[in-house]
């Protein structure tokens, strides 16, 4: 008995390890993203997968110091961030055309995501999202 008691309390301390841990998975990927504000609500990519090739530009200049050149979040300026910046591979697969516009163009508070709303265009905007479209997670 005093076995199965002790089997018992080891299972019992791993469970809540593992549970304040994550479990091991991915957070990021089942993280539930925020809803868009109104004034972004609905926006979609005009611009065809072609505007990938010139978002490839925007992106190296604009996002690869802190994204990294596959968007991983691992470029050299993001290695001193913290947060660290998102994987945008993973990201895309999960976030709207709306929800990345608007991140883009406004940040996200309290992380190093700037607004980048009068530096890029709306048009180098939508490039880069046509080109975050293309990363893999």
């Amino acid at each position: 008995m005093k076995k199965f008691a002790l089997l018992l309390s080891i299972l019992m301390v791993a469970t809540m390890i593992l549970a304040a841990c994550g479990g091991g998975g991915n957070a990021e990927a089942t993280a539930t993203l925020e809803p868009v504000p109104a004034d972004f609500a609905g926006k979609t990519n005009p611009l065809g997968t072609d505007a990938a090739t010139e978002g490839a530009k925007v992106f190296q200049v604009n996002c690869e110091p802190c994204h990294g050149p596959q968007g991983h979040g691992d470029g050299p300026a993001g290695a001193a961030l913290d947060p660290k910046p998102k994987n945008l591979g993973e990201l895309q697969t999960r976030a709207s055309d709306d929800y990345l516009f608007w991140r883009v163009n406004t940040g996200k508070p309290g992380t190093s995501m700037a607004p980048w709303a009068g530096i890029l265009t709306e048009e180098q905007i939508w490039q880069a999202i046509a080109f975050i479209r293309t990363l893999k997670p």
